[in-house]
């Protein structure tokens, strides 16, 4: 008996099954959009489950030689889905609510909460705001919205939509190059983001999506955010706590870690020429936090080297400059050493590194001894070791050690135009 496609929504039966490469098995998970019923996150197909015959196209088709048959080509990818006709499509009452000629707008939730407890260790938890199922009530208050000196266009209320033709603008508030690139990510996140647990009638999950990488990118109030999107300000904040939540379980799923064979294949031609064995590129970095008022928080998350609380990751880079590393962040007094000490990288079973392998990293990284049982090379720059000055030899080659760790240099700030990460965190936003 022919298998059922796997596609939500799809009973058709019969169909190709999933492609062994890993690279491409995961662009059909992604392009499927489905996920687990327990977990949520992205549906593992089994040995048996197939796609059918209608979710491809017919250009995804080739004849065999005998011309008879017709089978995929090497990197076809399912696409064509019900789901994608109305993923934009909006609710009824939000269309009520854009009808409106008043922009609605809610009263400010005041909150104050002046305590906070900074771990070592941070990660994103979901809070219990999160997890609330609650539909927004009617917005009984409004006001005209003539006088208001902001960014807000002359139709009204904020969306994507709005912005798909202006490309500026689009990588302006979000990141992204183009509005294309932005509904291939949206797309990328499956069904599930259309069944968060907060769900906002008056906001479609696109322009959710839209409002939290403008807080990222712009670091814009709450309060500003709400004049825009006319919502409530807790409905702002509600809606970013969210997102993040589910932007972090989503994408900390994938395995960003290239092996070595990409690593080669895509490595500049001079990297390749002085320095052939590296495998990733590291620097620390370090985010400006607001003073925890907890006096053992304040004490771990203090820089000596930037004078002011922050937190700490390490981050790595591939020779070509995409990053292949994040690591948990960490209070601003932690050293390098430590953090790649809590990391996978030294676990043999996450098969990081292979024998020979090379990382390029600052003077200040001393973890060589780390590395060692893994014939793993540490590659920094010299000491002087009580010399007055290095050998000519030694001299070359920190140059060029520098010209290329200037490929991390460049990744750390471009991290650092998302505005969210250059001035101090709020203690309430950690």
């Amino acid at each position: 008996m022919p298998q059922r496609c796997c596609v939500p929504g799809c009973k058709a039966s019969g169909g190709h099954r999933f492609p062994n490469d890993p690279t491409l098995r995961m662009k059909w998970r992604v392009a499927i959009r489905r996920t687990d019923v327990k977990t949520k996150k992205l549906w593992n197909p089994g040995q048996h489950d197939v796609v059918c015959y209608d979710h491809f196209l017919a250009t995804d088709y080739r004849r065999t030689l005998s011309g008879d048959r017709c089978r995929l080509t090497e990197n076809a990818i399912p696409s064509v889905f019900k789901f994608m006709k109305t993923c934009s499509e909006e609710s009824p009452r939000a269309k009520r609510f854009k009808s409106r000629s008043d922009a609605s707008l809610a009263i400010p939730l005041l909150i104050n909460d002046d305590s906070i407890d900074v771990q070592y260790e941070t990660e994103i938890e979901t809070t219990k705001e999160a997890q609330e199922s609650i539909i927004i009530n009617d917005i009984e208050s409004s006001q005209k919205s003539k006088n208001i000196q902001c960014d807000i266009p002359s139709f009204g209320k904020f969306s994507i939509e709005s912005f798909k033709e202006d490309n500026k603008i689009i990588n302006y508030y979000t990141g992204f190059q183009d509005f294309d690139h932005y509904m291939m990510f949206f797309h990328c996140l499956g069904p599930s983001a259309f069944d968060l647990e907060f769900k906002c009638t008056l906001l479609n999950p696109i322009d959710q999506l839209f409002m939290t990488l403008i807080k990222l990118r712009q670091n814009k109030e709450d309060i500003e955010l709400a004049m825009l999107f006319q919502v409530s300000q807790s409905t702002v904040s509600r809606i970013i706590i969210t997102w993040i939540n589910y932007l972090y379980f989503q994408l900390k799923e994938i395995n960003i870690w290239p092996s070595q064979e990409i690593i080669k294949e895509t490595m500049p031609s001079d990297f390749s020429k002085k320095f052939p064995k590296t495998r990733v590129i590291m620097d620390a970095t370090e985010i400006p936090i607001e003073r925890p008022s907890n006096v053992e928080s304040q004490s771990a998350t203090w820089s000596n080297y930037k004078h002011k609380n922050t937190l700490k990751a390490m981050i790595g880079c591939s020779p070509r400059g995409a990053i292949t590393f994040i690591s948990d962040s960490y209070g601003g007094s932690a050293s390098d050493r430590q953090i790649i000490e809590k990391s996978n990288l030294l676990d043999p079973a996450s098969q990081s590194f292979e024998k020979g392998d090379s990382i390029m990293a600052d003077r200040g990284i001393l973890v060589q001894d780390l590395f060692a049982n893994q014939g793993v090379q540490v590659n920094i720059p010299n000491f002087l070791k009580g010399k007055s000055q290095l050998d000519p030899a030694e001299v070359l080659h920190d140059r060029r050690v520098a010209s290329k760790r200037i490929h991390i240099e460049r990744v750390i700030g471009l991290t650092k135009s998302f505005k969210i990460l250059k001035h101090g965190i709020c203690k309430n936003k950690l």
